[in-house]
């Protein structure tokens, strides 16, 4: 038999459980952010470098090669890019799923 004290005791477990969750999920979403002004300034500076480069080029075979330099980097450090940021956004899901887990687990004891 399921008492009151027992009952509140539950809801606040749960509640701190949240506070803190939200907390993370705070954290999680400005390291996002971060990381994506990051990468931008980072794809700006690198624009930048190849529209010197390219300026700089005397033929039309280097002009071909600094492209090819330049979109190789630029796959390669968005690829990169993404998979952090996805990885940031899983870890935000599974903080977020944590609270409903330890309700799911005090609702449904093992038997």
């Amino acid at each position: 038999m399921v008492k009151v004290e027992d009952f509140q005791q539950f809801g606040k477990e749960q509640f701190d459980t949240a506070v803190a969750t939200a907390n993370t999920c705070q954290k999680n979403f400005q390291a996002i952010a971060t990381a994506f002004g990051d990468y931008a300034k980072k794809s700006f500076e690198d624009g930048n470098a190849f529209v010197e480069k390219l300026a700089g080029s005397k033929s039309w075979d280097k002009a071909l090669e600094v492209q090819a330099d330049y979109a190789k980097s630029s796959f390669e450090s968005f690829v990169a890019e993404s998979q952090k940021i996805g990885g940031l956004y899983a870890d935000i899901a599974k903080q977020a799923y944590k609270p409903f887990e330890g309700f799911v687990a005090k609702l449904n004891p093992a038997r």
